[in-house]
């Protein structure tokens, strides 16, 4: 087993207190937290089953995934009709130029502040 599969290969915990595998080798069941959202599910409040880990050599430590139980995970709740309308506003509020006060029909880059004609007044489209 070479030496970063080593580093990152605890089964047992004994370790970093919670089993640790090498990257892409977690066994069947856990899943992270992207995974369970894929399938629909979240955690659920449940404690971090395993963790798996890679060796980072340009950055200072390991990078870590936290791994779940995917049999005790729950449903993700459904969206409320409030919800969707808090979303609503907020997008509506990233597509409005503070310049003119149009929505743009797109979501106002940081690096400008404002939408395009208001950011280039002297160029004239062709």
């Amino acid at each position: 087993m070479p030496t970063a599969y080593a580093k990152c290969f605890d089964p047992s915990g004994a370790r970093y207190g919670v089993p640790t595998y090498p990257w892409k080798l977690a066994p069947y069941g856990l899943a992270t937290r992207r995974q369970l959202r894929a399938k629909g599910l979240r955690p659920g409040g449940q404690p971090i089953a395993a963790q798996v880990m890679r060796i980072n050599r340009r950055a200072s430590g390991p990078r870590v995934a936290y791994l779940y139980r995917v049999d005790l995970a729950k449903p993700v709740r459904p969206m409320t009709s409030r919800k969707w309308g808090a979303l609503a506003l907020a997008m509506l509020a990233r597509r409005t130029c503070p310049q003119c006060r149009r929505d743009a029909g797109y979501v106002i880059p940081a690096s400008l502040g404002a939408c395009v004609p208001c950011a280039y007044p002297d160029s004239s489209p062709a």
